[in-house]
């Protein structure tokens, strides 16, 4: 790929970063505890969203793109109108950071993952908690919907993936195969995958129909192992020290990787076009590639 297109975005880490569905809009987190919108291709600072007082470190659209979720270290979880950026309501209940957030196929429901060991679900529309899971003993720091809306993940330290019933949060079985913590959750556009990334320095992809282990990748690096699919799901991006590692879905095969000068490499994401692939990295800075 081309040298990237690089943004001086933040006063300190960047952790997330995110597209719009129709690529138009770059949304990015920073430790800095704000979050910035850029317009997409000219890569203009639109707007920053003030709120939290300490990281930001997850962050996720609703299906119409009306309400965004962030998660902090600040424990709370915060509703804003978007694209307007104005805060909605802030959400309480964990007693420790905040790392990850996911949003319900059909938009009515978030969850969020503490370090606090907690998985909790809440009612965008009302701001209450019809539940939460306490499966996990450690720090939970990666969480998602399955596509059907029927079932919650969540996983962190201890490497297992505890599959949560909907709405009641019941539990309804576990994945293993990890040996360590887990990083990061996520499903391909198609619906056919379940990804996570482990501390283990393994990828591994499982059916989204019955959750059977599908395959696995051999990182063979170290780093944060935050992921993204592309659109046509054929290309699985990952997030490692001073590189961005790109992996054929389909038979596991790794692709030319991008090396980066920072070694924290913290965030990952293709836009919904194909048309670029942004990350966000320790040294405070986006980067992004057009994609031919």
């Amino acid at each position: 790929m081309e040298a990237p297109i690089v943004i001086p975005a933040h006063e300190h880490y960047v952790n997330r970063v995110l597209f719009t569905r129709d690529s138009g809009t770059l949304l990015s987190a920073g430790l800095d505890n704000v979050v910035k919108i850029w317009a997409v291709p000219s890569w203009q600072h639109i707007r920053t969203l003030r709120g939290h007082s300490k990281s930001v470190n997850a962050m996720v659209l609703s299906p119409d793109e009306k309400t965004l979720v962030t998660g902090s270290t600040d424990t709370t979880v915060r509703i804003w109108m978007f694209p307007e950026g104005e805060l909605d309501r802030t959400l309480q209940g964990h007693r420790k950071t905040v790392s990850a957030v996911a949003m319900s196929p059909k938009g009515d429901l978030a969850a969020s993952a503490s370090y606090d060991g907690t998985v909790r679900l809440w009612e965008l529309a009302s701001g209450q908690q019809p539940g939460a899971a306490r499966g996990h003993k450690r720090n939970v720091t990666a969480v998602s919907f399955s596509p059907d809306g029927r079932t919650l993940l969540s996983a962190g330290l201890g490497g297992e993936i505890l599959l949560w019933a909907l709405p009641t949060m019941e539990a309804a079985g576990k994945l293993t195969g990890h040996a360590t913590a887990v990083g990061w959750l996520g499903f391909s556009p198609d619906d056919r995958y379940l990804l996570s990334t482990g501390y283990d320095q393994v990828l591994r992809l499982w059916s989204a129909d019955d959750w059977r282990p599908v395959r696995s990748f051999d990182l063979k690096t170290k780093g944060t192992y935050a992921a993204s699919f592309s659109a046509d799901s054929q290309v699985i991006a990952v997030a490692a020290e001073h590189a961005v590692l790109l992996f054929a879905t389909k038979d596991g095969v790794l692709l030319p990787e991008v090396p980066l000068e920072p070694k924290g490499v913290y965030s990952v994401a293709f836009s919904p076009n194909g048309s670029w692939l942004a990350c966000g990295a320790a040294d405070k800075k986006i980067r992004i590639w057009k994609l031919d």
